[in-house]
């Protein structure tokens, strides 16, 4: 993996004085923003495809890089509540997914520390896009109640 600097945006720095910076630049196969094509996470590091969204198609991820995190809080997902932060772009602040923190379910607890990518979000590896889901088919995947 490569660094690659970068411009830090108004709404990332603190106070009045600019920083910059610096993207994890991914090589091979990897999903990036669909706004500003910032690399998220390389395609050999999905645990499953079979996750769920208010979009469509959600995978789990290992490990992501490029990202922010949000405020912490409880959702009720398909496979129950679960603590997770929203996960934003570094670069041009677009929600992108959110990460697991933490599980009720000790069955669940496999997804504590892991990311899901919302698939209508990034483009794929081959920078396509992802086209909403008419009506996605949420049992047994993480989707938020609504």
């Amino acid at each position: 993996m490569m660094l690659l600097p970068g411009l830090l945006s108004a709404e990332f720095c603190k106070g009045e004085d600019m920083g910059r910076l610096f993207l994890v630049s991914l090589e091979g196969n990897f999903y990036s923003c669909k706004h500003c094509q910032t690399h998220f996470a390389l395609a050999h590091d999905i645990i499953s495809k079979s996750f769920q969204s208010r979009h469509g198609k959600a995978y789990l991820f290992d490990k992501v890089v490029n990202v922010t995190v949000g405020e912490k809080e409880e959702r009720n997902l398909i496979t129950g509540v679960h603590t997770v932060v929203d996960i934003f772009c570094v670069a041009c602040g677009s929600i992108v997914g959110w990460k697991y923190e933490s599980a009720c379910e000790k069955s669940q607890q496999y997804k504590e520390g892991k990311f899901i990518l919302e698939r209508f979000k990034v483009l794929g590896p081959d920078g396509s896009l992802y086209m909403e889901a008419p009506e996605p088919n949420a049992a047994g995947s993480d989707v938020d109640d609504v």
